[in-house]
């Protein structure tokens, strides 16, 4: 590799005398461009941000005037050359470099503000294959490269933020130092690595390539958190530009700060409501669903998976898929709650949730497709996992009934309803319910067996609680979302109540669990499809 060169320890402070701009957004163009003028900068520019600078009234050079070379090839030439990457990488107090920037007639780049061409936004338009390869930016960051990698000298800006603090500073001094230039060069190769990692997934997504050689995930700081999962992490919320409805673009109208696990459960949460095509309420704790239903509207809805289990519920967050009205917001004011989330909120919805300080309110911009196409991601240690996001959708054609007895229409719905739920609980996930509403889930087990006795538990307890004579679990349909390995969890899904199984089906037991449903006289249906959730 290149031997690290004996150059001068580089100045604390430089004052700069010309700056390089080249924007798509022209926000703040004005303010910027008028300031550096008065301090003596003198500006630089091309194509249109050149002409926007000339508007102003303001003096501009062209960079051809540097160059001695017009743009050319549909502007895709234009900055790629010595005079302009020598302004920016020379060393300006290595003997060599400052004498080859004489002899070739360079002149020294000290500012450069470029924010790339809108690549992320024209795929996320829909833009076509060509359209998103003409904006595909090479010299912008081959300029922000080459000043970044120069911050000794060069101050380097790809946003309205940076600008604003290379402004801040030289009205206060005058010039710019070097923790400040250090500060933005690790910001501007952030956004390039940023910039190329949305090019090379999105063309790998155009050839099909599900696993390409490397893959890059990047993001754009959200927030910082006050910690992670437990007060002695740190914790940070990231951006990753997919504009999928939720929590990461959710507007937060009051409460407290989000924290990491609130955000992990409001994600969580809201990936399973959106399933949903009637009014539904989800109520999430500690990552999985503690009460699931749907109703006439969410006030129903709320009250009927409050039901399942109102005791975790306490402390929750709460997903629904409909905007919430005064009464909704009564209903979820009822007990404590960490967040709700939701597609709107009306003004009255809003007052009610305003007497509550600490409750978290997020609306966003709709409703996450659960069958869209996508990526998850998880880390290991030296690594990270990547998968498709599961779009799976059973139907009742799907169903393979596999025991003798036919699960009755209703009963068809309650498997679909309970095998839906299921496909949001860590498993091993067990959940029975009956009439759009859970009864009972067991989750998060190290055998099916125990998930069935857990979720039995539940719905025992929540029968207790209405004031039955008998668990929420009878009569119910029960779901696994992944086969029953033995016949004895499905022992304990009768022994709860449950009248219809539905499971993936694929165990090499299969016909002993079949001959179980059979012999206690239950429907039971594969569905062919797993749906674990580790």
């Amino acid at each position: 590799m290149p031997a690290a060169p004996d150059f001068p320890p580089a100045p604390d402070r430089v004052k700069p005398q010309r700056a390089l701009i080249s924007l798509s957004d022209k926000a703040g163009l004005e303010d910027a461009a008028r300031t550096l003028h008065d301090l003596g900068v003198e500006l630089v520019s091309t194509g249109g941000t050149r002409a926007a600078i000339e508007k102003l009234g303001l003096p501009v050079k062209d960079v051809a005037d540097l160059t001695g070379f017009p743009e050319m090839m549909d502007g895709r030439v234009k900055t790629l050359h010595p005079i302009v990457h020598g302004g920016l990488l020379g060393v300006r107090d290595a003997a060599d470099h400052a004498q080859a920037m004489t002899d070739h007639g360079i002149g020294a780049i000290d500012i450069v503000w470029i924010d790339l061409y809108p690549f992320e936004s024209t795929v996320a338009a829909g833009g076509a294959f060509e359209a998103a390869v003409e904006n595909i930016d090479i010299g912008g960051p081959a300029m922000i490269r080459s000043g970044s990698k120069n911050h000794g000298y060069v101050t380097v800006a790809v946003d309205g933020e940076s600008i604003g603090l290379i402004l801040e500073a030289l009205k206060a001094e005058g010039s710019t130092d070097l923790a400040l230039r250090k500060r933005l060069a690790a910001r501007a190769f952030a956004r390039t690595a940023a910039y190329d990692a949305a090019v090379s997934g999105w063309f790998a997504g155009q050839i099909e390539d599900a696993a390409p050689a490397r893959k890059s995930i990047a993001g754009a700081l959200a927030q910082t958190l006050r910690y992670g999962e437990n007060p002695h992490q740190t914790g940070a919320f990231y951006r990753t530009g997919e504009r999928r409805p939720g929590v990461a673009y959710a507007e937060q109208v009051q409460g407290k700060e989000l924290g990491y696990n609130n955000i992990a459960d409001a994600d969580a949460a809201y990936e399973l409501v959106a399933e949903f095509e009637q009014p539904a309420v989800v109520i999430v704790k500690h990552a999985n669903p503690c009460g699931v239903a749907v109703g006439g509207d969410l006030s129903e809805a709320y009250a009927r998976a409050l039901e399942c289990d109102a005791v975790s519920a306490f402390g929750g967050v709460i997903a629904v898929n409909r905007p919430l009205t005064a009464e909704d917001a009564r209903a979820i004011t009822g007990i404590f709650t960490e967040v709700v989330i939701a597609p709107g909120a009306d003004d009255e919805a809003k007052a009610v949730f305003a007497a509550k300080k600490n409750l978290r309110l997020l609306i966003t911009d709709g409703l996450p497709d659960p069958h869209g196409a996508g990526e998850v991601f998880r880390s290991v240690a030296g690594g990270f996992l990547v998968q498709s996001r599961d779009r799976s959708l059973i139907k009742p054609s799907d169903l393979k009934i596999v025991t003798k007895r036919q699960p009755t229409p209703t009963e068809i719905q309650d498997m679909l309803f309970a095998f839906t739920v299921a496909k949001h609980v860590k498993s091993n996930a067990i959940v029975y319910a009956k009439d759009g509403q859970t009864a009972g889930i067991g989750a998060g087990q190290m055998n099916r067996r125990d998930s069935a006795r857990i979720a039995a538990i539940r719905a025992k307890e929540a029968g207790e609680a209405k004031g039955l004579t008998q668990s929420l679990a009878e009569g119910s349909a029960c779901a696994s979302e992944a086969f029953f390995p033995f016949a004895d969890g499905l022992l304990e899904a009768v022994a709860a109540g449950a009248t219809a199984v539905i499971q993936p089906g694929g165990s090499m037991r299969d016909a002993e669990v079949i001959a179980a449903a059979d012999e206690k006289g239950i429907a039971m249906a594969f569905t062919g499809v797993r749906v674990f959730r580790h």
